[in-house]
């Protein structure tokens, strides 16, 4: 059964860009290592009017957005193989690759795909 670990990153919107770089290059390692997709999004349409909106949940800063994102992967022993071949990659290092937002506000999750793909 499909796996998909999942993100929620509260971010400033002046690192964008560098985040996108840091995106772009986490998509070719894990792609490269086996992850069957890779997906990061900006928030766009944030004002829900029901449920807990994101920008509540992750109590943005004036100036903040909100990126959610996923890696699909074949198994929940498939993403433990996976990642633990990318903790691995020398380009993952943090000094190769210092993170653009604050890592201890970023949401995280491994989930077991029920519905879908």
């Amino acid at each position: 059964m499909k796996y998909v670990d999942g993100f929620v990153i509260p971010i400033k919107k002046k690192d964008l860009p560098a985040y996108r770089r840091v995106a772009k290059q986490g998509c070719a390692i894990w792609k490269e290592h086996g992850a069957l997709d890779y997906q990061e999004c900006i928030g766009e349409d944030l004002k829900a009017t029901w449920g807990l909106p994101f920008p509540k949940l992750l109590k943005l800063k004036p100036g903040e957005t909100v990126v959610f994102s996923y890696i699909v992967f074949k198994s929940r022993a498939h993403r433990d193989a996976v990642n633990a071949k990318v903790m691995k990659d020398a380009r993952m290092s943090p000094d190769k690759t210092p993170m653009p937002f604050d890592v201890k506000r970023m949401v995280y999750g491994g989930f077991e795909v029920i519905v879908g793909f």
